[in-house]
């Protein structure tokens, strides 16, 4: 088996099978694509179907578009479509995005639906990490004294006070560079990318580093730029991609004048034959996840955007995919060091390859070494993330996090949010920024982050109290006014017994209160699920769509209790059950379970009728009996005081609670029964 990644997005591949890649896909950020662009793609596919042949002849045009300065339109094959403006500018951007077509048809996907990581992202991610640590020039600049700021008698020892700085800056920097950990262009080394698909990341590395030794002297250009490229490390599981990788970043060089694309070198460039011989060396085939690091320095810096896959989605459709998604997640859960200990110790239900991607950078990355990554956004929230959480805050120090929720126009082809994370490696998190929720127009390609992005600062303390050290991080609204009131809300909920915990003042008995999932899955249960129509007989069916918000009251709208519902309506649609399943004949308290994202309430709890029966995307409350009898005998009725509870449930603090901790757009049984649940007193006193 093998995994495959392109730098748009990777996927795993078992080879000599059909394979499928279940996920994610990147469109450029906005501006970055023109309309016609898709329309050129398909229109090359049928000049040339095969797609590593369209690989190498793009990789092709581009050389001779590098060595002979020209447009690559005017390099292209003759009998390929021409191509537009939008991609001219950016022959990198076009290859992302060929080796994503190549990987979906390789998976049987669409490649209509393949899209890559934007260059711009790629260049904010590195702006951010380079502005935050500091190349050797901005390093020494704070220990500077301006002197015409100072009066004239103070001028002379201001002078000396700033030649011996920056001599002393100037010796620990020649060291750093000497000792290959930093380049001049200010680069930390070795760089590390274990998924490097077609290699946005280094190409974007090494352009910045051209612009950032530009002025000084050809040999150092040179030195400068060997030291880089001798201490890449790039890996990746497909041979193709590696190939790509190679190539591109041979032809960003050349275009920037440090590589001799036909010539032995000289004293400013490097020859070809010695570019290529490193980039062998530099960028190879293996895995990450089950092989051996095949280089010996240590990484410095990592940055990498790692396969978005979990191990259940493998292999579908394949006729022996149980079996092979057995085989796969024991051997990932079995690879041990030399020393005997597991290499991935935060595997947890659904097992997503970018969390073991993440937690095997962190072992790559030397102590003191950065991480910075792309993942999806419910690394923040999520429960089976919780171990990748804890090995982060607690073994590491976690500093920034960008959130970038999914209806935003990033990534617009993702269905997940986007998060881009910052780790120290070693130590331990002591205070971390969460940026977020992010736009596209926070993003700055020179700069990281707008100044102006909305930021939340978790120190270690109050934040494992809000979360009973399981190290989430909240969902913030962009309003600073919803963003006080949610902080609020979480700062008077936090140190509240859960819901179902034993002993709480609803449930002073020794049974938890549980949380279900209705008793109709609508998938199996299809055909006996029909619309509801005049005169229906039968038992009704309720499903998140008959939940409905009157203000602050939340009620059930079904046809079967409200016979003014319109014929076209969407409540008629699937509303009444025909199936063996009966109702329980009891009132239940239940909750819609797949919400909206941009509905106001997230928490919408009513009572249902003891007639029916409750589709899966509902969840409702399992009580112990104790609970039903305290609630009968404090309100007259079970009824009454499943009604108060419902109530209860619906108050503004902890539909501000759920929203700040929603791992996704459903409200999972793990999160209700996490509610912070307050006593009857407690919650006249919150206001938010």
């Amino acid at each position: 088996m093998a995994w495959t990644t392109s730098r748009n997005w990777p996927f795993l591949r078992l080879k000599g099978t059909a394979s499928f890649k279940v996920g994610i896909h990147v469109r450029p950020l906005v501006g970055t694509m023109v309309s016609d662009a898709s329309g050129w793609y398909a229109r090359l596919d049928r000049s040339c179907e095969d797609r590593v042949a369209q690989l190498d002849s793009w990789l092709d045009s581009w050389e001779e578009s590098v060595r002979h300065n020209i447009p690559i339109a005017a390099t292209m094959p003759n009998d390929w479509p021409t191509l537009p403006a939008g991609l001219l500018s950016n022959p990198g951007a076009v290859l992302d995005h060929m080796l994503a077509r190549y990987d979906a048809e390789s998976d049987g996907r669409s490649p209509r639906g393949a899209y890559a990581t934007p260059a711009r992202f790629a260049d904010a991610m590195l702006s951010d990490e380079l502005g935050e640590r500091g190349s050797l020039e901005s390093a020494s600049m704070p220990t500077n004294i301006s002197l015409a700021a100072l009066p004239p008698g103070f001028r002379a020892f201001a002078a000396q006070m700033n030649e011996a700085n920056s001599k002393d800056d100037d010796e620990e920097d020649d060291h750093a560079v000497l000792r290959n950990e930093i380049s001049i262009s200010g680069f930390p080394l070795p760089f590390a990318d274990p998924a490097v698909g077609a290699g946005l990341f280094p190409e974007r590395v090494l352009k910045m580093h051209a612009e950032r030794i530009d002025g000084t002297s050809k040999q150092k250009k040179k030195e400068d730029t060997l030291r880089l490229l001798q201490n890449l490390q790039l890996l990746d599981v497909s041979e193709v991609a590696v190939r790509c990788t190679r190539r591109r970043l041979l032809l960003v060089l050349a275009k920037s004048d440090l590589v001799e694309l036909d010539g032995p070198g000289n004293e400013g460039m490097i020859g070809r034959k010695e570019a290529e011989e490193i980039l062998m060396t530099s960028v190879q085939h293996g895995d990450a996840l089950r092989g051996v690091w095949p280089w010996k320095e240590i990484p410095r810096l990592l940055i990498c955007n790692p396969p978005w896959l979990r191990i259940k989605d493998r292999f579908r459709g394949h006729p022996d995919g149980s079996e092979l998604r057995k085989e796969l997640s024991r051997e990932l859960r079995s690879i041990t060091e030399e020393n005997g200990d597991l290499r991935f110790s935060t595997l947890l239900g659904n097992v997503n390859l970018y969390r073991l991607f993440l937690e095997r950078s962190l072992q790559l990355v030397r102590d003191g070494g950065r991480v910075r990554m792309i993942v999806p956004d419910s690394l923040l929230r999520e429960k089976s993330s919780i171990p990748l959480r804890k090995l982060i805050v607690e073994r590491n120090s976690w500093d920034s996090s960008w959130s970038f929720p999914e209806n935003q126009r990033v990534f617009p082809g993702v269905s997940q949010g986007v998060l881009v994370i910052g780790i120290t490696v070693g130590g331990d998190t002591q205070r971390l920024t969460s940026y977020g929720p992010l736009e596209s127009g926070d993003v700055s390609a020179d700069s990281g982050l707008s100044p102006k992005a909305p930021k939340l600062v978790l120190e270690r303390d109050s934040w494992a109290v809000w979360t009973d050290n399981n190290w989430a991080v909240p969902r913030m609204p962009r309003d600073d006014y919803e963003r006080r009131k949610i902080l609020k809300a979480i700062g008077q909920l936090a140190d509240l017994p859960r819901l179902s915990e034993e002993h709480n003042w609803l449930n002073p008995g020794g049974d938890p209160i549980r949380v279900r999932v209705g008793e109709i899955d609508q998938t199996t249960w299809s055909e006996e699920i029909r619309d509801w129509v005049p005169r229906s007989r039968g038992t009704p069916f309720i499903r998140g769509t008959h939940f409905k918000l009157d203000g602050n009251k939340v009620t059930i709208n079904h046809p079967g209790y409200n016979s003014k519902i319109e014929r076209d309506s969407i409540e008629r649609s699937q509303a009444l059950w025909k199936g063996p399943i009966d109702s329980r004949g009891v009132s239940r308290i239940a909750c819609q379970a797949i919400v909206n994202a941009q509905q106001d309430r997230r928490l919408r709890w009513v009572v249902v009728p003891p007639n029916c029966v409750l589709g899966n995307s509902v969840n409702f409350l399992e009580l112990p009996q104790a609970v039903l009898d305290t609630l009968a005998d404090q309100h007259g009725s079970i009824d009454a005081g499943l009604l108060w509870l419902a109530e209860h449930l619906n108050s503004d603090a902890l539909d501000l609670w759920s929203r700040a901790w929603a791992a996704n757009n459903n409200v999972n049984n793990y999160e209700i029964e996490n509610l912070p649940f307050p006593p009857p007193l407690n919650v006249a006193t919150i206001r938010v």
